[in-house]
């Protein structure tokens, strides 16, 4: 491809309008989630409580702006404030859970369609975390940590919300919480928040930010395909196992296993003896003389 051409189609990219289209495949992903993670008490769930159902999709499909509003000392229902968004994920919500025949489930759940909605969300998740970046920054010109949890929130806040949204339906789960096991779409967002942050505040990134913001997008979109159809679901998993082999312990603790001691204990534990225990008291042989 000529380099004007493709310079061109990055520009681009950084132009494009969210609203409708990817608006909706943000929310059709979201509903989806909300549903499928409902299981099989999807229908009589969302039959008796379709409030819950659709308080829990709009909190999960604002879920990254609130918390970083949260975060930033803003209005926390300031996200909530475009009426035009609230009804169109209202109908999206609708469609996900009451259309006749399920239809509107079943055609998001075919493999093109969910495929598209993807793509588009992985672009529309790019964008908010640029969003959160920039953002962040212009309130905290030296916050670069702030400006690295913002952008993450942004880009993944359902991840993040996930356990105070199935606590909306009277679920408890401590241990769904995203610090514990973070997800690719964390880790990812963590990732394209430092280079954001490096573009912006350092001279380390010397290429034209579309073309940096251009390849961010092809970095989610290529992994969110392999996800779908090749079941790649944490490319950062080997460089992470190395990493914490080598720094984090892991390196030590096996050469301690191969050496016959256990990871975390001491030296002087390892080696130390067990003590005999006393032995018991003998009869004694002189009484036993005298009664003879």
């Amino acid at each position: 491809m000529d380099p004007e051409m493709f310079l061109e189609v990055a520009n681009q990219v950084t132009k494009l309008k969210m609203f409708p289209y990817f608006d909706i495949a943000h929310a059709v992903l979201c509903c989806l989630h909300v549903r499928e993670d409902l299981g099989a008490n999807t229908h009589p769930f969302s039959r008796r409580h379709p409030l819950t159902t659709w308080i829990c999709c709009i909190f999960e499909i604002f879920a990254g702006g609130m918390l970083a509003s949260l975060f930033l000392g803003e209005p926390v229902l300031s996200p909530l404030k475009s009426n035009q968004h609230l009804l169109l994920y209202t109908a999206v919500w609708y469609v996900i859970f009451y259309c006749p025949f399920d239809a509107g489930y079943k055609i998001s759940k075919f493999l093109p369609v969910k495929l598209t909605f993807s793509v588009l969300k992985e672009i529309y998740r790019v964008k908010k975390v640029y969003d959160g970046v920039t953002h962040s920054l212009k309130i905290y010109p030296s916050g670069y940590l702030i400006a690295l949890i913002i952008g993450t929130i942004k880009g993944n806040g359902a991840g993040f919300c996930k356990i105070f949204e199935r606590l909306l339906r009277g679920v408890w789960t401590p241990g769904a919480i995203e610090i514990l096991q973070p997800s690719f779409p964390t880790k990812a967002c963590i990732a394209a928040s430092l280079i954001f942050l490096l573009d912006k505040k350092t001279e380390f990134i010397s290429a034209p930010h579309s073309l940096l913001y251009f390849g961010i997008v092809v970095f989610f979109v290529y992994f969110k395909i392999s996800s779908i159809l090749l079941g790649i679901h944490d490319p950062f998993a080997p460089f992470e196992n190395i990493f914490c082999a080598l720094c984090m312990g892991g390196l030590a603790d096996a050469i301690t296993r191969a050496f016959g001691g256990s990871p975390g204990s001491s030296p002087s534990s390892a080696t130390q003896k067990p003590t005999p225990s006393s032995p018991t008291p003998s009869p004694d042989v002189s009484s036993e003389k005298k009664k003879d």
